[in-house]
């Protein structure tokens, strides 16, 4: 099955690369298609990328003016290829576990009828670039968070939840799982670790208030929808949020 992998990047020349052999590593695992999308960046972010598609066509680049993260991810999701049948996510600032796709694909392969699996994701501060692992002195929790990267999604269900809200300059990843959680859908939560999710200076879910604030909305919006519609599902039992809430790095 053809799995279509989306990466929005907007001027992360340093960690793109990375990002990318990660996902390369397990072609053999996976009938990879990586959709790149160059969001405006001025920095040597898509340069980057087109090195490497020299040596993976697999690897396609898109380019738009900056328009921010949603509206990069509705446009991956307007280049899937007819044949894709399975989609997820990487920043481009994350890494890919080696061994990620196998774990999970083999749930689908079981199943057919699988709209998506939902794994765990392993936050760092400390990232080996070389061996794609977290450094030895990094500080790390492993939880059940919320990002799109700890997904794999049956095209079927993406066609049915529709593209991503673009009245979210943040927390569209948040509304997006909410809509598919609330949707009902046939998932399975395995434990494989789906991403290292690198924190650094740049993150932007490290700005001010900004983060809190479209998160907050997001749930506002999951409240309203199950209001006006009591057939959706609650959202409950999936997210680790006690985990996070007592985490900190140092």
């Amino acid at each position: 099955m053809k799995l279509s992998v989306i990466m929005p990047v907007y001027n992360r020349e340093r960690y793109v690369g990375s990002a990318l052999r990660s996902l390369l590593r397990q072609c053999d695992d996976a009938d990879l298609d990586i959709i790149v999308v160059d969001d405006g960046s001025t920095d040597a972010s898509a340069e980057t990328v087109r090195s490497l598609i020299e040596q993976a066509p697999c690897i396609r680049l898109f380019q738009q003016a900056n328009m921010g993260v949603t509206k990069a991810r509705n446009t991956g999701l307007r280049q899937l290829l007819p044949e894709t049948r399975l989609i997820s996510f990487l920043d481009s600032d994350d890494i890919s576990p080696a061994g990620r796709f196998r774990a999970d694909l083999a749930c689908f392969a079981a199943d057919p009828d699988l709209d998506l699996t939902y794994s765990r994701m392993t936050l760092i501060d400390s990232l080996d670039d070389e061996t794609q692992e977290p450094a030895a002195d990094s500080h790390s929790i492993t939880v059940r968070g919320i990002h799109l990267s700890a997904g794999i999604f049956a095209r079927s269900l993406v066609e049915r939840i529709g593209g991503f809200d673009e009245d979210f300059s943040q927390a569209e990843d948040t509304d997006y799982l909410l809509r598919v959680f609330e949707s009902g859908p046939r998932f399975l939560m395995p434990d494989t670790v789906a991403l290292y999710y690198r924190r650094h200076p740049g993150n932007m879910t490290k700005e001010k208030n900004v983060p809190f604030r479209e998160f907050m909305r997001a749930i506002h919006k999951s409240i309203k929808r199950r209001k006006a519609n009591p057939s959706l599902h609650a959202v409950d039992g999936i997210f680790d949020f006690k985990d996070l809430a007592h985490w900190r790095f140092l």
